[in-house]
């Protein structure tokens, strides 16, 4: 990871400052998704997403309204969006719901302390896209165990009862019904 904890906290929010937050650690890992769902979500090359517990992000400012959107794997996303001017500054997965956050780097006032840890999806990334030498990439999803650094995965280990939970309860009562 290339982020030294003491960053942190680092606080962003929208473009009107309606909604502001505060990332009180640093994040699990840092993705920089090339698939074509990112590429159209964020109307670019890519979307860069800090992950990390919910618990480990405050909110400073106002609510964001969650969107639900569709997703590549059929079972959406919640993206996090201010009320007002309608940035989107974080995405919970259907995986862990609301108990991760992905939130978009771009929001932070400091942006550029989280560079990618990993480039996902590079097989659908723009060809014009140049990732560094050197940098972890791969074509589609990667190992966790291969390539989070020890302290991450022990976080998530923390958190999986409460995912698992969460997954049980959607199985029981999935949305929509």
């Amino acid at each position: 990871m290339t982020t030294a904890s003491t960053h942190f906290p680092l606080d962003g929010g929208c473009d009107c400052g309606q909604v502001r937050y505060r990332m009180l650690t640093r994040p699990l890992f840092v993705h920089c998704c090339h698939c074509r769902w990112c590429q159209r979500e964020s109307g670019a090359s890519f979307a860069l997403n800090a992950m990390l517990e919910a618990d480990r992000v405050v909110h400073l400012g106002a609510e964001p309204e969650l969107v639900h959107t569709p997703s590549a794997s059929g079972r959406g996303q919640d993206i996090a969006r201010c009320p007002r001017c309608k940035v989107a500054v974080w995405s919970n997965y259907a995986g862990a719901g609301p108990l991760v956050r992905f939130v978009r780097v771009g929001t932070l006032d400091q942006p550029d302390l989280l560079p990618p840890d990993i480039h996902i999806f590079t097989a659908s990334k723009q060809p014009w896209v140049v990732i560094p030498p050197g940098a972890a990439a791969v074509p589609e999803y990667y190992d966790r165990e291969q390539h989070w650094p020890p302290e991450s995965l022990a976080r998530r280990q923390a958190l999986r009862p409460l995912i698992e939970a969460f997954q049980a309860r959607q199985r029981k009562d999935p949305p929509g019904r």
